[in-house]
């Protein structure tokens, strides 16, 4: 599958990336943990790229995790050092990218945080693709941390919820991702099958591929390989196949 022909109409939206591998692809070469790291940036250029080629809107990186809190300390300040050094990438200018970042940043150290919220003001005008990357991020925080968002501006409001207030629109309106769609691809890379508390509200109906390649050597003619399978899938959102059939026919005569 080498030279893959994508169908360009059925190109999904929103990608989103647990890009996992990398310290397994730099033990296996023997170097150590942060050299995987930084070779991953390098597939994180190529990937941008080529999702922006593709018409890709939004991409979402997960780059960290809250877990990862509990790795070495050393591996800890190398990957937050890469954040800073990726950020100073032209990437998100020459392919006229916009950056975002989600996840709980009181974490990070302030000079990540101000390169942060400077590169996400640089490139707000940017708009060929969204680039979101999940640093300090977790599904289980940041569905709890909804929770009290929205139970904080009901007091402030002297408003006093009933479970009848709580919909799937409220809660989609106070999670970290409320301004953009919920991915229609997850990718994994590195050969877990597991989805390690990523977006785990917003993937409830997105097709999931994982492959064995690790991150680092995770490329184009990677990319379009997944998003093949995608485009091979029928996504049917809780209905039946004749369902859809029926809906599809009733489009083509429209």
């Amino acid at each position: 599958m080498s030279n893959i022909e994508l169908d360009m109409t059925r190109i999904p939206q929103h990608i989103a990336i647990i890009m996992d591998g990398n310290g397994r692809w730099a033990a296996e070469r023997g170097k150590p943990r942060s050299f995987g790291h930084q070779e991953g940036v390098e597939a994180v250029r190529r990937i941008t790229s080529e999702c922006t080629r593709l018409g890709v809107k939004y991409l979402t990186l997960y780059t960290f995790s809250t877990e990862n809190w509990n790795r070495p300390a050393d591996e800890i300040s190398a990957l937050m050092g890469l954040v800073l050094s990726s950020l100073e990438d032209e990437i998100f200018m020459k392919n006229d990218v916009r950056f975002r970042v989600i996840g709980d940043l009181s974490r990070l150290p302030e000079n990540v945080q101000k390169k942060l919220r400077e590169t996400e003001e640089h490139t707000r005008q940017n708009a060929t693709m969204t680039m979101v990357v999940a640093l300090s991020y977790s599904s289980r925080w940041e569905i709890t941390k909804a929770f009290g968002d929205i139970l904080t501006e009901s007091r402030h409001k002297g408003v006093v919820l009933e479970p009848a207030d709580i919909t799937e629109e409220l809660v989609s309106q106070h999670l970290e991702t409320h301004f953009m769609p919920d991915p229609d691809l997850l990718i994994r890379t590195g050969g877990e099958l597991r989805v390690s508390n990523y977006l785990l509200w917003q993937i409830a109906y997105s097709e999931l591929y994982f492959c064995d390649t690790y991150w680092p050597d995770f490329g184009e003619a990677d990319l379009r390989k997944a998003i093949y399978s995608f485009q091979h899938r029928q996504r049917r959102f809780g209905k039946t196949e004749q369902q859809i059939e029926q809906e599809m026919n009733a489009r083509d005569k429209a």
